[in-house]
């Protein structure tokens, strides 16, 4: 038994539409975009990670850059695989010669349908996964921020990612209630780049969003100590002469409203659902807010406003989930497990 625990390595993956995160041993050994660029003549992967991210959106014919997650779910099974192969791969660099066996907990969406399960599954059993454990995103978020799941009391997780936001009422070690809404991260920047379009009339990419929703990426527009307005560079769309534009915090809380307002309107649907006993347990405790999306200005102030209830960011919240499923695989008798 002994030689066969050395020769499992466990890893707890979470599988994310913006980033992948693996954890070994509870220390996290990659924390890379989820990309890969692929040599479309041969159909191999040539980079992942940071390097992919680096080529998107300025490839030639022959290299294609790829997000194999859309929505939280695999969108492109072939490319998550050699994704998912890729990122393991980075860890067990180190000893080229032994390749261990896998055992693997991954973070899934909690709206994910049989299918899209299976496709998470498939892909990484093809990836070198002998045993695969599944566990719900809200759930992990829940464990990485460190609640009792288990305990007779309700515990309210919101986990903005970057495809999905993960709403669930946690109880008795299960999810009593949930939603899970395809508004988040990805379709922040898609509402910038909107934006930038219409009011601006600037042509800019998924990465120049990114970085504005990093640096001025407001939910609310009056906030206490305001970001510096980000220069932004790109083709006007009349002339295709470059122009500078500087974007204030207030125009990007202005246009994030709608996407914010329809994940306001999700969160009030599941506390609508909630049984009065578990109601009473979150208003007392508060909401916790998990996912990159928690890191947006102003975000849980505004939440606290509208919904009456306080909002609590997580200690990590990048990392909530991934630390869940670290926690989770460590505990493989949990109840909400999925083999």
């Amino acid at each position: 038994m002994g030689l066969f625990s050395f020769l499992t390595q466990e890893l707890a993956i979470d599988l994310g539409t913006a980033n992948t995160i693996i954890l070994y041993n509870e220390k996290i050994v990659v924390d890379q975009p989820s990309i890969v660029a692929i040599d479309q003549s041969t159909g191999k992967m040539i980079a992942i990670g940071e390097q992919a991210r680096a080529m998107h959106g300025k490839t030639h014919e022959n290299i294609k850059t790829i997000r194999p997650l859309r929505d939280g779910v695999i969108a492109d099974f072939n490319a998550a695989e050699q994704m998912i192969r890729g990122m393991i791969s980075l860890i067990n660099t180190k000893n080229p010669v032994f390749t261990p066996s896998l055992r693997m907990v991954i973070g899934i969406p909690s709206g994910s349908t049989e299918v899209e399960i299976r496709a998470v599954r498939d892909s990484a059993e093809h990836a070198g996964g002998r045993d695969v454990y599944l566990i719900y995103e809200p759930m992990a978020a829940a464990l990485g921020i460190g609640l009792d799941v288990m305990a007779p009391e309700g515990s309210m997780v919101v986990d903005i990612g970057g495809g999905t936001t993960e709403i669930a009422v946690i109880a008795l070690g299960g999810i009593v209630c949930n939603k899970s809404v395809r508004i988040a991260g990805d379709g922040f920047t898609a509402d910038i780049q909107a934006y930038m379009r219409q009011q601006h009339n600037v042509k800019i990419g998924e990465r120049t969003a990114e970085d504005i929703k990093i640096n001025v990426g407001s939910a609310l527009p009056d906030l206490e100590n305001p970001p510096a307005d980000y220069i932004v560079r790109g083709p006007n769309l009349m002339t295709a002469l470059p122009i500078e534009v500087p974007v204030s915090y207030q125009e990007i809380s202005y246009c994030l409203d709608k996407s914010l307002s329809k994940i306001e309107s999700a969160i009030f649907n599941v506390l609508e659902q909630t049984p009065p006993e578990l109601y009473a347990d979150i208003v007392q405790k508060g909401i916790y807010l998990a996912g990159g999306g928690a890191l947006l200005r102003g975000l849980d102030k505004r939440l606290s406003e509208k919904v009456n209830i306080p909002f609590h960011v997580a200690e990590d919240p990048l990392h909530a989930v991934a630390r869940g499923t670290s926690i989770a695989i460590k505990n493989l008798s949990f109840p909400f497990l999925m083999r």
